[in-house]
């Protein structure tokens, strides 16, 4: 089921991108993002405009809570996409390895594409990991490096809605 689609359109006339969606646990969680910040009202107009499509079309079957939030100042990696707009950011990530542990690792991104991101990690130096090795990963918020824009706190609503 694409959800992805209309819910870019819910968001669009609001002056929000959708940085991730996901199903999991009973749980659709829909991150948004937009230059600037995003403020609760919005994240709650955001809320109000998904809830309504999807109690009208129906797409979920059974009880599931929805979640809309920001990124926040540590947010989640998971698509190439994610990994590409890190470019230049601290991240830390655990890397699945065959037959070794997993390792963590933590550095600034220095390049990414569709299969790979590249770190300057503080222990190992330059490293290339795949991504579908990458067990999880996160920006990294440093104390005393902030922007005005990052000072903004996440933000989150969350309805929900039974069969």
């Amino acid at each position: 089921m694409d959800l992805e689609t209309p819910v870019r359109s819910l968001l669009s006339p609001l002056g929000l991108s959708l940085y991730d969606l996901e199903l999991v646990a009973g749980a659709l969680n829909v991150v948004v993002s937009r230059d600037g910040g995003v403020d609760v009202d919005t994240l709650a107009s955001a809320s109000r405009a998904i809830s309504a499509w999807l109690d009208e079309h129906d797409p979920i079957e059974g009880h599931y809570t929805l979640d809309v939030s920001s990124p926040g100042l540590e947010r989640r990696l998971r698509t190439p996409e994610h990994f590409a707009s890190a470019v230049g950011e601290v991240v830390t990530l655990r890397e699945h390895r065959d037959n070794e542990p997993a390792r963590r690792l933590e550095g600034a991104i220095l390049r990414s594409d569709a299969t790979t991101v590249t770190i300057l990690d503080a222990q190992h130096g330059e490293l290339t990991v795949k991504l579908d090795a990458v067990e999880r990963a996160r920006t990294v918020f440093h104390w005393g490096s902030e922007t005005s824009s990052a000072k903004k706190p996440k933000a989150s609503t969350a309805s929900k809605k039974g069969k």
